[in-house]
């Protein structure tokens, strides 16, 4: 039987993900007053680590008993016992080190006096703040990242279309030649592909770009098709474009480095398609008021969120500027945003909100979490479709990384599935200048 551990949980692990207790098997969980005190300021608002901090508490007072600060409390068959710890006076190495009594220095000292208090087992730190783990590690103690909701694949950074070689020219001639395709068994890289995936075929005559469509167990053709004007200038802007007009794919994940089109594509497309849905919802998260609810600042709720909002609407102009002023297109998309069929605003607006025959765009998705992620998808009702953009290699938000950050998790977890689709945009298109940029600074 493995020897049982103690865990000290850091504030933001709670304001990740309020079922975190649950998540550490048979092991004890100690929580240090002072964090409790932290959550109490992030209880207001509309942001997911407000609603995180509420259901924490009242998780908490589920299993509260009158054990909570001596024996512990149960968390359940099988799982450990829940203690609050109250402060306790700062060591000398403690009061050398770190001086001031901010809240991270006093978990630290409740940390460091449970590891003297139990030296026959692991205590351990659990935060997602680096600076704290870097700080505990210097008084000796054990500290790491909250593991549980983390890919562990990197196959989804620099995910790239297959190219299959030497493959027969007369079968490239006959998925040209029908829009069924061909069965996936006449291949021999079948065990390679999942549903929906993308790749190109080649021969010694000829070539094709292709999809495996798991309904049929076929490989067909994708052709290059324009959406809302917008043409795509690469094989994996074909692909987004192919997966974001098919009715059938109900979850698109787009990824790519800045300048690659992701945003542009999806909204081109849900104008395409804006016939076969009552609204086309393009939200974001505001990261830089993520501890804050943006009442403070001055105006009315558009003025508040105009900022933020900004890199939507310009890409709303790239695509108006692909016709003329008076064109049909252009009078569409003003009467859409008049009407609201078209709509653009923060995320934290949409939160809690039934979403059916609607398409739906978040962008920025790296900066979500994988709660927030499944908040939205579980929103999706009948005749809804899902499009989460977003580059992995720019999060904003301080606690999640390339590993553990929404848009990752719902790739991850949702490859294979009938319904979804992922294409890893790999080439900027913006101009040379933002490619260049992207790859040397």
């Amino acid at each position: 039987m493995a020897v049982k551990k103690n865990f000290v949980l850091d504030t933001n692990v709670i304001l990740h993900d309020h079922k975190c207790i649950y998540k550490f098997q048979e092991h004890d969980i100690y929580l240090p007053i002072v964090v409790l005190e932290e959550l109490d300021k992030f209880k207001k608002g509309n942001e997911e680590i407000n609603f995180n901090a509420r259901q924490f508490a009242r998780e908490l007072d589920l299993v509260t008993d009158n054990d909570l600060f001596t024996k512990g409390a149960s968390l359940g068959e099988g799982l450990g016992r829940l203690f609050i710890v109250l402060g306790v006076p700062f060591s000398d190495t403690m009061q050398v080190s770190f001086m001031e009594k901010t809240p991270d220095h006093r978990i630290l000292a409740i940390t460091q006096a449970l590891q003297e208090k139990n030296k026959k087992q692991k205590t351990i730190l659990v935060s997602k703040d680096i600076n704290l783990r870097m700080k505990a590690r210097s008084l000796g103690i054990l500290a790491e990242d909250y593991f549980n909701d983390k890919i562990t694949s990197k196959d989804i950074f620099d995910k790239e279309h297959e190219t299959f070689d030497n493959i027969d020219s007369d079968v490239i001639d006959r998925i040209y030649s029908t829009a069924a395709g061909v069965p996936l068994a006449q291949f021999e890289f079948q065990s390679d592909v999942q549903p929906n995936d993308y790749f190109v075929l080649k021969s010694e005559r000829n070539s094709v770009l292709a999809r495996y469509n798991p309904f049929f167990e076929t490989v067909v053709k994708v052709r290059k098709e324009k959406a809302f004007g917008i043409e795509p200038r690469n094989a994996e802007q074909s692909f987004a474009i192919n997966a974001l007009l098919d009715d059938e794919i109900k979850l698109v994940c787009i990824t790519g480095k800045a300048g690659t089109g992701k945003t542009l594509l999806a909204l081109a497309a849900a104008l395409e398609k804006n016939n076969e849905y009552k609204q086309i919802l393009l939200a974001r998260p505001i990261v830089a008021l993520a501890n804050k609810d943006i009442g403070f600042l001055p105006g009315n709720q558009k003025e508040k969120i105009a900022p933020y909002m900004q890199p939507l609407f310009d890409n709303l102009n790239v695509i108006k500027h692909q016709f003329a002023v008076e064109s049909r297109e252009q009078l569409l998309i003003k009467e859409m945003l008049v009407s609201e069929k078209l709509v653009i605003e923060a995320l934290a607006f949409i939160r809690g909100r039934s979403l059916s025959d609607a398409y739906i765009i978040v962008d920025e998705a790296q900066n979500l979490t994988p709660h927030e992620i499944k908040t939205i998808i579980t929103r999706a009702g009948e005749n809804t479709k899902v499009v989460f953009t977003g580059d992995v290699q720019q999060i904003d938000s301080p606690y999640l990384d390339m590993f553990s950050n929404g848009l990752v998790y719902a790739i991850d977890k949702m490859k294979g599935q009938h319904i979804f689709a992922h294409v890893n945009l790999v080439k900027g298109e913006r101009s040379y200048l933002s490619e260049l940029a992207s790859n040397l600074l």
